[in-house]
């Protein structure tokens, strides 16, 4: 069987240091915003070249509180993306906006700017681009957009730790940027963890207060707040795996590459493309297939994991079913019924990869 990502065979590599910083934090008793926070908060902006960092709970909680510490109210509308996992949507509806869904390229999958220049109203306080799979946005396009119209950019990077543009940084790209270490992530904990990042110490202050009950001084509350805080275990995981992200990165875009260069000579298959000027750090590597049914099959078939991200964009999902009614997004639909990830994890062996390249390959012959 090859997974979608081994987890174990990574902490397998770093269980020694894992395991210790683990039980010198339970020995410490420091649970809540304890000093692995701290230096993680430190340490993570220092990588991403972000002036202050700011840990929470999750991803999800991170683009609710970007957006709260950003005023985003009810009645404003934030431009988004269809063809993303819902909790980009979810954070707008919190805080009592509109999400305003516009179609994606068809190559890189993110926002097209121009169809969000074309979207934009009295209304549109934001734009809150997703930089799906481990590829940047075209950050230079929106935030131009952004600054022509006085919004605000936040940065969904909940799949893009280590991804640059320009030789920068995604979620140094806006105005916040907000990280999820779910799991499976490339920089992923034991749990739920996430991260802001922002280049404004008062905004970061207001995070702070806000990840911690709406409260500044213990038993002081000056707005509603939240219960959002990375804890500290979690911390010591991200410390550890923190150090490895380039390697891990860098794992993922050889198996990504190998991939491509596979794919490549089959019909019936069209690889991930990759944009100049960024890099791409491969959280998933999808490609497109008007047969991808018959791909799946054969890969469940010979015991290889593969999934579809997303199979319903989120202009079609139920919850937005009144406001979304009769919105065509054909670059999305289309996607949505093409797209297939494969395994991508930097362990994964070449032999791996190869033996994945033929039973698509034979699926399709």
């Amino acid at each position: 069987m090859i997974p979608m990502v081994d987890l174990k065979t990574q902490y397998l590599a770093l269980r020694e240091e894992i395991d210790r910083g683990i039980l010198q934090a339970l020995e410490s008793t420091q649970f809540i915003l304890g000093p692995n926070v701290r230096a993680f908060e430190e340490e993570a902006a220092a990588y991403l070249g972000a002036a202050h960092a700011v840990g929470v709970a999750s991803g999800t909680d991170a683009l609710h509180l970007a957006l709260v510490a950003a005023g985003i109210k009810p009645g404003d509308e934030v431009i988004t993306s269809p063809f993303t996992f819902i909790a980009t949507a979810e954070a707008i509806l919190y805080v009592g906006a509109k999400p305003v869904f516009v179609d994606i390229d068809p190559q890189t999958f993110n926002l097209d700017p121009e169809l969000v220049a074309a979207a934009i109203t009295p209304r549109t306080r934001a734009i809150l681009p997703v930089h799906l799979f481990g590829q940047p946005a075209d950050m230079e396009a929106l935030n131009a957009l952004a600054e022509r119209h006085g919004l605000l950019v936040i940065e969904d990077c909940a799949q893009s730790f280590g991804a640059t543009r320009g030789g920068l940084q995604t979620g140094t790209l806006g105005t916040a940027g907000c990280f999820s270490f779910f799991p499976s992530k490339n920089l992923g904990c034991y749990g739920d963890g996430g991260l802001i990042t922002t280049g404004s110490a008062e905004v970061a202050e207001h995070l702070r207060v806000l990840r911690n009950h709406g409260s500044w001084q213990r038993y002081h509350h000056s707005e509603l707040g939240f219960n959002s805080r990375l804890d500290e275990i979690q911390a010591v995981v991200l410390r550890t795996k923190l150090k490895h992200i380039d390697e891990f990165n860098a794992g993922r875009r050889r198996v990504a590459q190998r991939y491509t260069a596979g794919l490549h000579a089959l019909n019936g298959v069209t690889p991930p493309y990759e944009t100049a000027g960024g890099v791409h750090v491969y959280h998933q590597y999808t490609l497109l297939s008007p047969r991808r049914d018959e791909i799946m099959a054969a890969l469940q078939k010979a015991e290889i994991a593969c999934a579809v991200y997303y199979p319903i964009p989120l202009h079609r999902q139920e919850v937005f079913a009144e406001d979304c009614q009769g919105l065509s997004l054909p670059v999305s639909e289309q996607v949505a019924a093409q797209c297939l990830s494969l395994p991508v994890f930097p362990e994964l062996a070449d032999d791996a990869v190869d033996l994945i390249l033929e039973t698509i390959g034979a699926a399709l012959a």
